[in-house]
């Protein structure tokens, strides 16, 4: 047996060995709100959602942060006109959603901060199902927030956190009251 022969695997075996402990730095650990099990903050801005927090425990890679929110819609109805505008009748919930990409290079130590935003919808109801009848125009005035789920990914499409939040009562504008948020993280 040669010596080329002993070495080869000794050293296959090393360079397997750098290269597993590379990929495990740049992948995310156990990623919690920080300090953990603290809820994120969130702020009623009437057609949107805030959400603010503090990740830890991620990796080198790239974070994006996406916020889906459920609400109860406020409407009015104008007719065609545009005389009479009585309160919608009970429109439908409604689910927003906005997301926040992290580049690599603002994570440090495995902590970042973030502050995502949903979209408003459009602000009239096609159809204006709650209004006398389809001529009519059904606008959105405001949204009250009864959830919302925040998703982080760690590459993009691998999920390192999800927390689910429950606002009571239904948010109103303004900073929500941490009293007012429960939230759970898997």
């Amino acid at each position: 047996m040669s010596i080329y022969t002993r070495i080869a695997p000794v050293a296959v075996g090393a360079t397997l060995s750098v290269a597993v402990l590379a990929t495990g730095i740049a992948m995310a650990g156990n990623v919690h709100l920080k300090p953990p099990n603290r809820n994120p903050t969130f702020q009623d801005l009437g057609l949107a959602l805030r959400a603010n927090g503090n990740l830890a425990g991620l990796g080198n890679g790239d974070v994006v942060i996406f916020l889906t929110a459920q609400a109860d819609v406020t409407s009015t109805c104008t007719n065609p006109a545009g005389a009479t505008q009585p309160p919608g009748q009970n429109p439908a919930p409604i689910t927003v959603a906005g997301s926040q990409a992290i580049p690599a290079d603002e994570i440090k130590n495995g902590n970042v901060s973030f502050s995502v935003l949903t979209q408003a919808p459009s602000p009239t109801i096609a159809g204006a199902p709650d209004c006398p009848n389809p001529n009519w125009t059904e606008a959105i005035e405001d949204l009250a927030f009864t959830s919302a789920t925040i998703r982080v990914e760690q590459p993009a499409e691998n999920v390192v956190l999800t927390v689910s939040c429950t606002f009571t009562p239904p948010t109103s504008n303004g900073v929500v009251p941490s009293s007012n948020v429960s939230c759970t993280s898997s």
